[in-house]
């Protein structure tokens, strides 16, 4: 039986001891990008219940609609972003394209929007898609040194 009672106060001896800094050291080193990720999810909700916060329902419904999908899939981008970000960073360019949706959307979905759900849609929009421009961006500087962004 193996002899349990020594403890040990570090790790230092053990054996895959180089292999565990060397794999540390490249995960901090790509996770420059690391607060795109809050804000991106924070968007995402904002987006999804601001039909409710700005007061669409009586005005357009489809409106609701789009900023309920379109906030939740930014969300879900976001919630991507902190939990695998090596696999989701390749989607920062799909966030970009749904923030320019977003700015563009009141005037595709609806007939006559109103100042408020303009000025929303504009500002959620616009910090969505510099979000997944600067996450792209970064994605792109990584690729280029030849480091993931995770």
């Amino acid at each position: 039986m193996a002899d349990v009672s020594r403890r040990r106060s570090d790790l230092a001896t053990h054996p895959d001891m180089p292999e565990m800094r060397e794999r540390y050291a490249r995960l901090l080193q790509g996770r420059d990008v690391v607060f795109v990720d809050g804000p991106v999810l924070v968007a995402g909700l904002y987006c999804a219940i601001s039909p409710w916060v700005v007061h669409f329902s009586g005005q357009s419904p489809d409106l609701m609609i789009n900023n309920l999908i379109i906030g939740l899939a930014v969300a879900v981008i976001g919630f991507g972003l902190a939990q695998t970000p090596a696999r989701m960073y390749g989607l920062s360019g799909a966030l970009a394209m749904l923030g320019a949706w977003l700015i563009v959307s009141p005037w595709v979905v609806t007939d006559g929007p109103d100042a408020g759900m303009i000025w929303n849609n504009v500002v959620v929009g616009a910090i969505t898609c510099l979000l997944g421009l600067f996450a792209a961006a970064m994605l792109a500087r990584t690729d280029r040194t030849g480091t993931t962004a995770g």
